[in-house]
Order: structure tokens, then C-alpha cells, then sequence
């Protein structure tokens, strides 16, 4: 017997994936911190669709580089989760007042209900109407890779909402201070309505603070508290996705009824609300949470296939525009009546 035989095959390892990863984030920074109104997870996901786009990558992305880019587009999105909590403050959400706190709650539930409604009506396949409804009314990819574990949705079905999201975050970046100025709405409104309606933080934070320092402190804080649906949400979504898999076949594994890294994420939420932590902790976790994100949104963009998501491709982005519009004109009442 040969040496080549008697020896096994080593399985690609993770590493060279993962550096992948890491550095399309790093170029992600690099291209944010010339622009800065790019944010840095959108030219993160870009810079990686750009890859997984050309031929020459492609045999490298299907081989040698794909378990890195799964832990990075899996693992470390949920790691960024959990980092995520530590910029939530219940005392900050608590100011808001319960009557605020209720209709914010109250937005977030009808939204992805809506939103539910409008991919399955654009007829978006598989767990992509869940997925594009969860991260349009709660916390953008980061609510897309929570329902994604708690569904436990491939890749496939991922790609889609994450660049949805992506999208028409970005677009609100140069639209919503557009309107506000047609609608003229005063610093706090503004604030107000781009909390309660844009995706991400980081497009929050890049949106609002066009307005000033105020906008931007209401903005932040409307929207953490959206955040902190993402806990419930995902919870009641694990306990159907048991139920209607412990009904059609007693052979699947059922999902966690709350996963482990949501659990992370309100242990996050605790500590920052009551351990006094130095602002360069938080500043720290700040980094830290959008670099994991722009490693995971390079390494989801990487897989993504423009010729795949061409078949769907008109309907998925009527369905998030339609979305998207529906998530505007009901904020935008939240702040009238609040």
C-alpha cells in the first residue's frame, strides 16, 4: 500500500476562509473610512459579492475557502449579535415611556407581519418572506441571521433578504433627510422616523446624524429598543419551527426554543444595563460588533450568486421596495402621533 494511500485526506481547513473574511472587512473599513457615507457593512457585502462574482474566485470560494467563510457568514454573525446587547441600556429605553415603548413594539409586530405578507405575495421562495419580514422590522442582517438560525434557512434563502436589507438601508441614507425636508420635520421627528423605519444601526446611526447630534440620540435610542424585539421574535419563531417539525416528521432535529447566542445577546443587554462599564469598553464592543458583521457580510456576499438571484430578482426587490414603502408610511405615523 502506498504512503498517498495509507495516509487520509486532510479536509480543508477554516483558516484560509475566515483571513478571507477578514480582510474584505478590512477593505470594507478602508473604503467607509474615505467615504463615509458608506457605511462599513455595506461595502463589506459589496466588496464580497464583487468576489463570489468573478469566475477566477469561484473553484477557491467552493473549495478550499468555503468552511472559513461558513463559520464566518454563521459564527461570527452570531457572535456580533451578541456584541450587539452591549449597546442597549434598558434605563435608556425606559425614558422613552411606556405609551412610546408599546407603539414602537407595537410597529415592530405589524411590520413583519406585513412584510410576511408582501414576499409571500410576490411569491419570494422558501424561508425568505420570514427572513426579509424579520430583518425589515427589527435589526436589519443582524435579525436575518438570527431567524435564519432559529429556522435553521440555508444559505440560499439568506442571501437574498441580507441584500434587500442592504439596499434599501443604504437608499435611506440619501432619501429620508430628502423627505424630511419635503415633509418638514424638526430634528427630533426626524430622529424619531429614521429609528422606528431603517434596518441597521450603522444605517441609523449614518441617516440621523445628517441632522444633527439630537437626531441622532433619538434615532439611536427608538431604534434599540426595536432591537430588543429581536429576542421575542426570534423566541416565538423557534417555538413554531418546532412545532410544525416535531408534526410533519419526528426524525428532524428540533431547533433550540431560544438559540444560545440570543441568550448571549440579553446576558449583553443586562450587563450593560446595570455593570458600570468605561466608555472604552463600549467604544471597543462598538468596533468589535461591526467588525465581526462586515467579516460575516463579506464572507455572505462571497456565496451570494447574482445569476441565482437574477431568477427572483425582480420580485424580490418589488416585494422589499413595496416593504420598505409600507415600513415609511407607518413610522412616519408613529411620529405624528406620538
Amino acid at each position: 500500500m502506498s504512503r498517498s494511500e495509507s495516509t487520509p485526506r486532510r479536509r480543508p481547513g477554516w483558516s484560509a476562509g475566515l483571513a478571507l473574511a477578514a480582510v474584505g472587512a478590512a477593505a470594507g473599513y478602508g473604503i467607509h473610512a474615505l467615504v463615509p457615507a458608506i457605511p462599513w457593512l455595506t461595502s463589506s457585502l459589496v466588496l464580497g459579492v464583487i468576489v463570489g462574482s468573478l469566475p477566477v474566485f469561484r473553484p477557491a470560494l467552493g473549495g478550499v475557502l468555503r468552511p472559513g467563510l461558513a463559520i464566518a457568514s454563521r459564527r461570527l454573525l452570531r457572535l456580533g449579535i451578541v456584541v450587539l446587547g452591549l449597546g442597549l441600556s434598558l434605563g435608556d429605553i425606559a425614558a422613552l415611556g411606556w405609551v412610546a415603548i408599546l407603539s414602537i413594539v407595537a410597529l415592530v409586530v405589524v411590520s413583519f407581519l406585513l412584510t410576511l405578507l408582501i414576499a409571500r405575495l410576490f411569491r419570494l421562495e422558501g424561508d425568505q418572506p420570514v427572513l426579509l419580514a424579520a430583518g425589515f422590522s427589527i435589526c436589519g442582517v443582524s435579525a436575518v441571521g438570527a431567524m435564519a438560525a432559529a429556522r435553521g434557512s440555508d444559505d440560499k434563502d439568506t442571501a437574498t433578504p441580507v441584500t434587500l436589507v442592504t439596499l434599501y438601508g443604504t437608499l435611506a441614507i440619501v432619501v429620508l433627510p430628502f423627505l424630511a425636508s419635503l415633509l418638514h420635520l424638526d430634528d427630533q421627528q426626524f430622529g424619531h422616523w429614521v429609528g422606528a423605519s431603517v434596518h441597521d444601526v450603522g444605517q441609523v446611526v449614518a441617516t440621523a446624524q445628517t441632522a444633527g447630534a439630537a437626531a441622532l440620540a433619538v434615532a439611536v435610542v427608538v431604534k434599540l429598543t426595536r432591537v430588543l424585539m429581536l429576542a421575542p421574535m426570534v423566541a416565538v419563531t423557534s417555538l413554531v419551527t418546532r412545532r410544525r417539525a416535531a408534526g410533519a416528521d419526528r426524525s428532524i432535529p428540533l431547533p433550540a426554543v431560544v438559540p444560545l447566542f440570543i441568550v448571549g445577546f440579553l446576558a449583553a443587554v443586562l450587563i450593560r444595563s446595570f455593570v458600570p462599564l468605561p466608555a472604552e469598553v463600549l467604544v471597543a464592543a462598538g468596533v468589535l460588533q461591526s467588525a465581526l458583521l462586515a467579516c460575516a457580510l463579506f464572507a455572505i456576499g462571497a456565496s451570494l450568486r447574482l445569476e441565482e438571484l437574477a431568477r427572483s430578482g425582480a420580485r424580490a426587490l418589488a416585494a422589499g421596495l413595496v416593504s420598505w414603502g409600507v415600513i415609511l408610511c407607518l413610522s412616519l405615523g408613529l411620529v405624528y402621533l406620538s
